[in-house]
């Protein structure tokens, strides 16, 4: 079920499970794009100073790719990122998701992470969409290899 802050637009369909507390909860979904907000917690905290480790910057940023695209078994390939800020437990988070393009299966996604008015991430990713879901094809291999 999706927050009553959502915009109506779309539902979610994939990552349907995922931890809205540690990847972020969808504020906005579009054909094409997606927004998802975060807000840091202790449990992201990665020293004394309360720095928020980057991984945890990445997958919300990786969630917002993957709710852009919004297919049942959308998976990451590969991305290019930058960090450009800290973080800090206790901030709120934005990123903003538009897929940039699609050539069947594979599609391009930029996304853009701020903090109020400053961007602390940005990144481009390249998802794939394929037609049965990643773990279902693992296990067709490795049964392939017994």
């Amino acid at each position: 079920m999706l927050p009553a802050t959502m915009e109506r637009a779309m539902e979610p369909n994939t990552h349907l499970a995922i931890a809205a507390r540690l990847c972020g909860t969808p504020r906005a979904l579009r054909e094409g794009s997606a927004e998802v907000e975060l807000t840091t917690s202790e449990d992201m905290r990665a020293d004394e100073r309360g720095l928020v480790h980057g991984g945890f910057v990445f997958g919300l940023a990786d969630y917002a790719a993957m709710l852009a695209i919004n297919a049942p078994n959308v998976v990451l390939g590969s991305a290019e990122t930058r960090f450009l800020a800290p973080v800090v437990v206790g901030e709120t988070l934005l990123a903003v998701a538009r897929v940039a393009s699609t050539d069947g299966k594979k599609h391009h996604v930029d996304v853009q992470v701020s903090r109020g008015l400053d961007r602390v991430f940005e990144g481009s990713f390249v998802c794939f969409v394929p037609s049965k879901h990643v773990l279902e094809a693992a296990a067709r291999k490795v049964g392939e290899r017994s």
